[in-house]
């Protein structure tokens, strides 16, 4: 099966400081890849780089065919909005907006009419535990709402790939691992192929393969073994 979203041999530098330095990654469709490494690995960069957040000074980034790290802003920014979802360790949620219309926003920004946008948002209320916090703004809620709302609002626009980059790094283990299965759920009953970026074994262990980022470079691990399993691969 060709990969759906894959870098190939990407690197990128910071001024004089390389972040990257010939990484390689690949995921399927509907695969859950777990990316690990130490701070500083380059693990983030490389999901910006799939992502089209960031452009590599060399290699190349394709998604579903397409090669995105030759895309002008305006399309990659298209296709941030139409075919990826995001969701940040602290949430990022628009602290102005309701818990509603933070998870509406994405469907707003693509033009969706209010009404059907707010329509759409709240369902993920039950699906996630969170009934009757729809009129509440981001300060009215515990951290483990907010980064449900925030998986919500990575999730309504059924993306293709949802980016999480350390989406339980600022949760206590116990509301972590809630979030995880939230989040393997959803993205599993709409088809979403997921690469997280963490650096805690234990939320990798939900993936169902994981990449190893070391100095710049990027490993990852061989499909067909049972997700959980802890393993390790030096580049």
């Amino acid at each position: 099966m060709s990969p759906l979203i894959e870098a190939r041999d990407v690197e990128l530098a910071f001024g004089e400081t390389p972040a990257l330095r010939g990484a390689s990654l690949a995921a399927e469709a509907g695969e859950v890849l777990a990316v690990m490494g130490a701070s500083g690995s380059g693990k983030s960069t490389l999901l910006h780089c799939l992502a089209g957040i960031l452009v590599p000074d060399a290699g190349e980034v394709h998604f579903d065919g397409q090669r995105i790290d030759r895309l002008d802003e305006n399309r990659r920014s298209a296709l941030r909005r139409d075919a990826f979802g995001f969701v940040f360790q602290f949430g990022q949620l628009v602290p102005e907006l309701t818990a509603e219309e933070n998870i509406a926003l994405p469907l707003l920004l693509g033009g969706v009419r209010r009404a059907a946008a707010l329509a759409e948002a709240r369902p993920w209320f039950a699906r996630l535990g969170l009934d009757g916090l729809g009129s509440r703004r981001s300060g009215e809620l515990s951290g483990g709402q907010a980064q449900r709302i925030a998986l919500a609002r990575g999730l309504v626009t059924r993306p293709r790939v949802l980016f999480a980059d350390e989406p339980t790094g600022a949760l206590d283990s116990l509301t972590g691992e809630q979030v995880m299965e939230l989040m393997v759920a959803a993205a599993r009953e709409q088809g979403t192929t997921v690469v997280l970026v963490t650096h805690e074994p234990r939320v990798a262990a939900y993936a169902d393969r994981e990449a190893v980022v070391r100095d710049g470079r990027a490993r990852v691990l061989s499909a067909g073994y049972a997700p959980g399993v802890a393993e390790r691969v030096a580049p």
